[in-house]
C-alpha cells in the first residue's frame, strides 16, 4: 500500500481551462477505498454531472476491481456521488446551465483522516489552437530552463 495517494487527470489542463477549483468528499463502498488506498485509480476520462434532484456525481471514474475482494466487489466505472455544500452545489448548477462550463476532478487524494477527497474544477473547453499554444509554452518553458541550468554549470 502506498504512504501518499494522489491520483492526477493529466489531460485536463490540457484539454480545459480550469475557471475554479472546488474540494469534495466522494460516496465509496468498502472494496473502492481499499482500491483507491493501493492506487489503483484513474480520472483520464471522467467528468461531473449533475442528476434530476440537484445532486452531483463523477461519471466514468475507473477503480479497479479490488484484487481481495469476493463477489462483493464493486463495479469499476460506477458512478459515485460527490458531497458538497448546499451553497456550492447550487453555485456549479448555475454555471453549468448558464453559461455551458463543465466539471472535471483533477485529482483524488486521502487526506490526513484516511478520507477520499476529490478536487473538481469549473472548466471550459480549449479550441485547437489553444491546445497549440499550450504545446509552444510548455516547450518555450523547457528550453529556457534548459539554457538556465548549462549556462549556471
Amino acid at each position: 500500500m502506498q504512504k501518499n495517494i494522489n491520483i492526477k487527470n493529466k489531460r485536463a489542463k490540457f484539454d480545459y481551462e480550469i475557471l475554479d477549483k472546488y474540494t469534495a468528499g466522494i460516496v465509496l463502498s468498502g472494496t473502492e477505498i481499499k482500491s483507491i488506498r493501493n492506487g489503483k485509480a484513474n480520472l483520464s476520462q471522467s467528468f461531473c454531472e449533475f442528476n434530476d434532484r440537484g445532486e452531483l456525481f463523477v461519471i466514468n471514474m475507473q477503480v479497479d476491481e479490488y484484487s481481495h475482494g469476493t463477489h462483493y466487489n464493486h463495479k469499476p466505472k460506477a458512478e459515485r456521488k460527490l458531497l458538497l455544500n448546499k451553497r456550492e452545489l447550487k453555485k456549479l448548477h448555475k454555471e453549468v446551465t448558464a453559461s455551458g462550463l463543465t466539471i472535471i476532478p483533477l485529482n483524488l487524494f486521502i487526506n490526513d483522516r484516511g478520507l477520499a477527497k476529490v478536487n473538481i474544477g469549473l472548466a471550459k473547453g480549449k479550441k485547437q489552437y489553444d491546445k497549440r499554444e499550450t504545446i509552444k509554452d510548455r516547450d518555450s518553458k523547457r528550453n529556457l530552463a534548459r539554457i538556465k541550468k548549462s549556462f549556471n554549470n
